[in-house]
């Protein structure tokens, strides 16, 4: 049985859908992750995929996974050269001013003893740019879709509080954890392929967004 509802699949590639709370990478603290399915994702081929990318424990939806080493090798070039195009929906816990944008934020990871790492908005940092539009707005909270163009840690989390004054709602570290968990969700996904079809593939919100669930194929 495939443990993830598979949304792109060709020889190259698997586009897979992550739930929320899981880890792409075996946590030190143990624990499952996405890696504990990857034998079951071979589907035919020899070897288990490879991710390509990663989303954080408490984001959902479009994961890339590589079916051979040369997918991986070519699909990394690419979100390194910036040519994936990545959509998310992010509900926030506050309403931004105006209705489009971009953030564009140095972030750089600090860390201590007592709190871990997390990532701050620094003029040290790393250059990060995040494109935005408010889709819709509800009892002063915003459906908002970003389109990251940079790929750093944290970037949408950091660009939502730091740069819009609004967290991502449920955000355990920028904002305030919540029973429903943090909702942002990676709904789509496009990466161009030279002499052959993009791997192109797009996920609904899931039920955590209650009124928004089932949002994303249209965007």
């Amino acid at each position: 049985m495939v443990p993830f509802l598979i949304l792109f699949e060709d020889a190259e590639a698997l586009v897979v859908d992550k739930p929320a709370g899981l880890d792409v990478s075996r946590p030190r603290r143990g624990g499952p992750s996405l890696e504990d399915a990857l034998p079951s994702l071979r589907l035919g081929f020899a070897r288990p995929p490879a991710p390509v990318h990663r989303l954080d424990r408490d984001t959902s939806g479009c994961l890339l996974l590589a079916r051979h080493p040369k997918a991986l090798a070519r699909f990394g070039r690419a979100f390194e050269q910036g040519a994936v195009e990545k959509r998310y929906l992010a509900v926030l816990a506050g309403e931004p001013e105006g209705e489009e944008g971009a953030v564009e934020l140095p972030l750089l990871k600090v860390s201590t003893a007592e709190g871990g790492w997390r990532i701050v908005a620094d003029p040290a940092g790393k250059p990060a740019r995040t494109e935005w539009r408010v889709l819709e707005r509800a009892e002063g909270r915003a459906l908002v879709l970003f389109a990251p163009r940079t790929g750093r840690n944290h970037q949408i989390r950091v660009h939502a509080a730091a740069g819009l004054g609004a967290a991502v709602a449920g955000d355990p570290v920028y904002g305030s954890p919540a029973r429903f968990g943090m909702l942002l969700h990676a709904a789509g996904l496009r990466v161009p392929r030279e002499g052959k079809p993009a791997v192109d593939a797009a996920s609904p919100l899931p039920e955590r967004f209650g009124v928004w669930a089932g949002r994303g194929h249209e965007l």
